[in-house]
């Protein structure tokens, strides 16, 4: 016990969005710099002429104009009933607060289905408007909502409505031109032109559980839940948070890919949730490279089982508190957010092997069933 409480005290828990990542406005406190180099004057005026004749921008403007009538501006309204706490009340007041957030959506059929992010909605209880390319202003259902992958399904009355062929998010390039389409402070019907920085940014880097398309196309709060458009005309991605300084644009935006975003929409459609997987309740805490040579664990840093349920899967699998998970699947884990990452996407009804060691230095291989996290959020209820 004694180890295991030191154990803990030096490992870090990783959790949530990096700092920096905005999906609603929030400022960053991190900060950036770069450095220039100044060429002489002739080399630039020649690097200049070189690509004022060789270069041309492309026009887009038909590929907008379709792009435009999908898009969708998203009105949510969520009542916080005041706390039931006698001295919150003292603080906050018996009265219930509305919150309102403002985004963006994508019509994806023509029967009036809207695909935007779960953060626009809030949550499931939230009255929703959604204002049609048309101008039209309809009440929005519902359909299904998903906090993991951030990505929300609202359905309007309404008929015949356009839609845009879904891209292939895999096909899509570095420097490969795209077009952001949203509803950025209010300023609905707004394209912005930009290309893919990153085809695929590591979830890792973000602090999500999938990657993403990184792009400069300006992406700004109200952005959320619109499309990312190639060249093509095609949906390749759903605009989903920033990197910023300021709360605004500064060049790195990041959206959902449309193959991920696809399969979960047709889930949410179908079944008003997503399955991920999961273990059961257990907590993880990353171990660092300092604990791992303080507790004899050489080179092997990983993830700490710092709790766990006694109704997990997991726990009945043989999975105990103190145990260091070094890889999941044959992959090998370095922090607490990678792991819940490599459990989340694994298909339920599948077993996963984790090879682990334990704080007598016992290393071993563990087989642990992978159900969904609804049903693992069940058995911590009974």
């Amino acid at each position: 016990m004694a180890l295991r409480r030191a154990l803990v005290a030096t490992v870090i828990v990783v959790a949530g969005f990096v700092g920096g990542l905005v999906i609603s406005g929030r400022l960053s406190q991190t900060q950036s710099a770069t450095a220039t180099q100044t060429a002489p004057a002739s080399q630039v005026q020649g690097r200049a002429t070189t690509l004022t004749t060789s270069a041309t921008l492309p026009d887009l403007s038909s590929v907008a104009e379709q792009a435009l009538k999908v898009s969708a501006n998203i009105s949510s309204t969520t009542v916080i009933e005041p706390p039931n706490d006698p001295i919150s009340r003292w603080f906050y007041g018996n009265q219930a607060q509305r919150s309102q957030s403002l985004g963006s959506g994508v019509v994806v059929s023509p029967d009036g289905y809207v695909l935007t992010n779960r953060h626009v909605i809030g949550n499931a209880g939230a009255e929703i408007r959604v204002t049609l390319p048309d101008g039209a202003e309809r009440p929005g259902k519902l359909v299904g909502i998903d906090e993991i992958s951030d990505l929300a399904v609202v359905k309007v009355e309404a008929q015949n409505l356009q839609t845009l062929p879904w891209g292939d998010s895999e096909q899509l390039r570095v420097a490969e031109w795209v077009l952001a389409i949203g509803n950025p402070f209010q300023l609905s019907g707004t394209v912005t032109l930009g290309i893919v920085s990153t085809v695929r940014r590591r979830a890792e880097q973000v602090g999500a559980y999938q990657d993403f398309i990184q792009t400069d196309a300006a992406i700004n709060p109200g952005n959320s839940g619109g499309a990312l458009i190639n060249a093509r005309g095609e949906l390749v991605g759903i605009n989903t948070m920033i990197y910023t300084e300021t709360g605004g644009y500064q060049g790195i935006g990041f959206a959902i890919p449309s193959n991920k975003a696809r399969a979960i929409m047709r889930e949410l459609i179908e079944h008003g949730s997503v399955t991920w997987g999961s273990l059961g309740d257990v907590r993880w805490a990353t171990v660092n490279g300092e604990a791992a040579r303080r507790f004899d664990l050489g080179s092997n840093t990983g993830v700490l089982v710092w709790q766990i349920s006694r109704s997990a899967p997991a726990y009945r699998a043989g999975l105990q508190p103190g145990d260091v998970v070094l890889a999941f699947n044959g992959t090998p884990v370095t922090d607490a957010e990678q792991l819940d990452r490599l459990i989340v996407g694994s298909k339920v009804g599948t077993t996963a092997k984790l090879e682990l060691v334990r704080s007598n230095g016992r290393r071993l291989t563990l087989d642990i069933p992978v159900v969904s996290r609804q049903q693992a959020a069940g058995s911590m209820r009974r």
